[in-house]
């Protein structure tokens, strides 16, 4: 049992004397945990750090065991310790990765998206709004993507404002009536229009969460959203005033 391509580091925790186990996420075997010999050594560690992308390749006796890396740093994004905003997107993004994906399920398109954004966060660039449509694109690789093309009363296209919160559809101010003060406003951000500020895209992200919070929920307890997310939104928060 055995594979090789190319991966982003999630995490790294030490195993036994002086090994990791690194979690990655991978175009083909999507989130997949193994681990690194002498990876937790003072030579290695530095290169194991969370959004790095590594040349990986994974062996193991039998499919179901947690095998064993051979990971060899192909990209830094280091970088992002330049930017406390860049740093607390790309530990977000990690860690709604973790808590989002079953192990060893591909997500190619989501793999591809993550790639870019992590890129842009290292790289300088404004990637704000890149995240709010990674995170939509989380919900519809999870089973739930929203529907904001049309008011589900109305029909209409236009004058959409609110977000019903039990379907995840759009809903225009004529469709509301008396339901207004019960749905989620909708800001524009949302649905990819108008300059997204770090206002609206704190405002969209609280929907965001609202539905990604909901669908990770177990049927025994709720599952709440990673602390690196709710910095990463007190951070945009405080980037606006």
């Amino acid at each position: 049992m055995d594979w090789r391509e190319d991966g982003i580091l999630l995490s790294m925790r030490p195993h036994g004397e002086g090994s990791a186990i690194i979690e990655v996420f991978t175009r083909g075997h999507g989130r997949h945990f193994g681990v690194v010999r002498g990876g937790a050594s003072r030579k290695r560690a530095p290169l194991l750090q969370p959004g790095a992308q590594l040349d990986l390749s994974w062996r193991a006796r039998l499919d179901d065991q947690i095998g064993v890396f051979l990971a060899e740093p192909v990209q830094s994004r280091a970088a992002v310790l330049e930017s406390p905003l860049a740093l607390a997107g790309l530990t977000a993004a990690c860690a709604m990765l973790h808590i989002s994906l079953p192990e060893r399920d591909p997500h190619p398109l989501l793999y591809a998206r993550t790639l870019s954004l992590m890129d842009a966060m290292a790289g300088g660039a404004d990637w704000v709004g890149d995240y709010l449509r990674w995170e939509l694109l989380l919900l519809d690789e999870i089973g739930f993507g929203l529907d904001l093309s049309r008011c589900a009363v109305t029909g209409q296209r236009d004058d959409l404002a609110f977000v019903s919160p039990r379907t995840g559809r759009a809903v225009s101010r004529n469709g509301a009536g008396d339901w207004a003060p019960k749905l989620l406003p909708l800001p524009q951000a949302l649905m990819g229009q108008g300059p997204a500020t770090p206002a609206e895209v704190a405002q969209a992200l609280a929907i965001t969460g609202h539905f990604l919070a909901r669908e990770l929920a177990s049927d025994t307890r709720p599952t709440p959203l990673p602390e690196s997310r709710n910095r990463l939104l007190a951070r945009l928060a405080r980037a606006n005033g």
